[in-house]
């Protein structure tokens, strides 16, 4: 029968205190390594609460699962913004640049229903539209469309998916 520990850690931060020493340690790992392989696969949301499973099964074989924070509040990390605009479409609290999109696509990869870069940048606009975020200094719907119209495709194809 696995065990499975799940806590919020601070990305990329996590340590062997409370929550996840205390309770990692009566199951028999190396404590440090799955410490280091949560910090690992976490860096990349620094200074957020990110969601861990850590899944021990009997042979003391150990699988980590990261969960990723709401797309809203990466937008808002991305942008550095505390919070979104009570009153989206009169409004603007930020701009989202194109690549910055891209950048929260990635980290949004595994939980985005999109099976290009293309669309899950897309799918990381519209959630700026209630947020009263602009993108590209315009409404995120027309940026949308003109990502469709492929005017940045060449911004696009750079990123990697």
């Amino acid at each position: 029968m696995a065990s499975v520990v799940e806590a919020l850690v601070a990305g990329g931060k996590a340590n062997p205190g409370p929550p996840l020493g205390p309770a990692l340690g009566p199951l028999g790992v190396n404590i440090k390594d799955v410490i280091d392989k949560i910090n690992e696969k976490t860096k990349d949301f620094n200074g957020m609460q990110v969601p861990v499973k850590v899944i021990v099964d009997d042979d003391k074989n150990i699988e980590i699962e990261i969960g990723t924070p709401p797309t809203a509040a990466l937008i808002k990390q991305e942008i550095g913004i505390e919070k979104g605009s009570g009153e989206s479409g009169t409004v603007v609290v930020g701009d989202l640049t194109v690549p910055q999109a891209a950048k929260v696509a990635r980290m949004k990869k595994d939980d985005i229903l999109s099976y290009d870069l293309k669309a899950a940048v897309k799918e990381v606009i519209g959630t700026c539209v209630p947020m009263g975020v602009t993108v590209e200094g315009v409404d995120p719907r027309e940026c949308q469309k003109s990502i469709d119209e492929g005017n940045f495709d060449e911004v696009l194809a750079a990123e990697e998916w």
